[in-house]
């Protein structure tokens, strides 16, 4: 099996299953129990609180515990009470799918003109912002083209307009490249895109947002997301966590080598999509006159996984790749490959190899 969609899933680290299991053993109580077990099981998380936070740059009690980054996204967006929204074309269906939910009950969307590389145009960033309250979603890297937006340079011009709450889904970006949060209000994530378990993942709030929690009721961690403690899985997320980090300069070179080899071998096979401003864990591509769900049938039967589309997304076609470049053949046709610190060079020789096959 070659696994190259590591931008939908990762497989449990074995540090991360070992963390879990001993948490599992050992930690087992309700920790907002009163007894002195309850206790260290909550002494347990709290250290996972002050690890996860020192690595994302933010204070203890701005580190909110959800299922994952949709339940996070769904979180800000329903929560914070806002009457108009600003977001991209780019978004993540955990996105899209609350926005138009919002849209129905009377909240004001803008979508934010993007240039010729996919970025956030600024000036037409600042044209939407009015005298109201207002909520701009930007997610830090797209996940099907990898496009890194500019989050800190979009946070700090944000900040001059007190109306205006700043979020972005990080959730791709995590682990992968360096992220600074000091001018985000908001930050969704999930554990499973960096080795860690699915059903865990987080929302950085920082203290001066007032948030209306989605989950009523029973106490937690935080009093924005009610629900017995996932003891076990929030010690795992904090090694996957301390793990991506202590090992992230030689990773983003690592990755940038098999992306640049990858490139240089399929150029004159596909259409690449991606750009210089996509992150080197994600490569787009469309291969014409190949349908993008014939494709990945080809590639599976041969045990090579990859992506046409977010795995989240409805729709027979890629509507980041239509949106970017006005081309339905071409968003027809796109595919995503996703590579990581354990793809190795082999594995992509041989998926080279039976694309030059499928091409012919």
């Amino acid at each position: 099996m070659i696994y190259l969609d590591y931008s939908a899933t990762t497989k449990a680290s074995k540090n991360v299953i070992e963390s879990f299991l001993n948490a599992e053993r050992n930690f087992f109580a309700n920790p907002n129990s009163n007894h002195k077990f309850g206790k260290q099981c909550k002494e347990e998380i709290n250290k996972s609180i002050k690890l996860i936070s020192k690595y994302l740059g933010v204070k203890e009690n701005e580190l909110i515990f959800t299922s994952g980054a949709s339940e996070s996204n769904n979180t800000v967006l329903k929560g914070l009470n806002v009457n108009h929204i600003i977001t991209t074309k780019l978004e993540h269906s955990s996105i899209t799918t609350p926005i138009g939910y919002l849209q129905t009950k009377g909240v004001k969307i803008d979508f934010v003109d993007l240039d010729e590389n996919g970025l956030v145009n600024i000036d037409s960033l600042k044209k939407l912002i009015t005298n109201e309250e207002t909520l701009v979603s930007i997610c830090a890297v797209n996940s099907e083209t990898g496009i890194r937006q500019n989050i800190e340079m979009i946070g700090k011009i944000l900040k001059k307009y007190p109306n205006v709450y700043f979020h972005s889904d990080i959730t791709q970006v995590l682990g992968k490249e360096q992220i600074n949060l000091e001018n985000v209000d908001l930050a969704s994530f999930s554990g499973h895109k960096i080795y860690g378990f699915k059903g865990i993942g987080g929302l950085v709030k920082k203290q001066n947002i007032k948030l209306i929690p989605l989950i009523h009721g029973g106490k937690s961690t935080s009093v924005y997301r009610s629900g017995t403690p996932q003891t076990s899985l929030i010690i795992s997320l904090g090694t996957a966590i301390e793990d991506a980090f202590n090992s992230l300069d030689e990773s983003i070179n690592y990755v940038k080598e098999l992306n640049n080899y990858l490139k240089e071998n399929i150029k004159d096979l596909v259409t690449i999509n991606s750009n210089d401003y996509s992150i080197p864990h994600i490569l787009n591509f469309s291969i014409d006159g190949k349908n993008s769900e014939d494709t990945l049938e080809f590639f599976s039967k041969n045990d090579i996984y990859i992506s046409s589309k977010t795995a989240c997304s409805n729709g027979s076609y890629s509507q980041v790749i239509n949106e970017l470049y006005k081309d339905m053949k071409r968003a027809e046709e796109s595919v995503r490959v996703s590579i990581s610190k354990n793809t190795t060079k082999e594995e992509l020789d041989i998926f080279i190899e039976k694309l030059r096959e499928w091409v012919k």
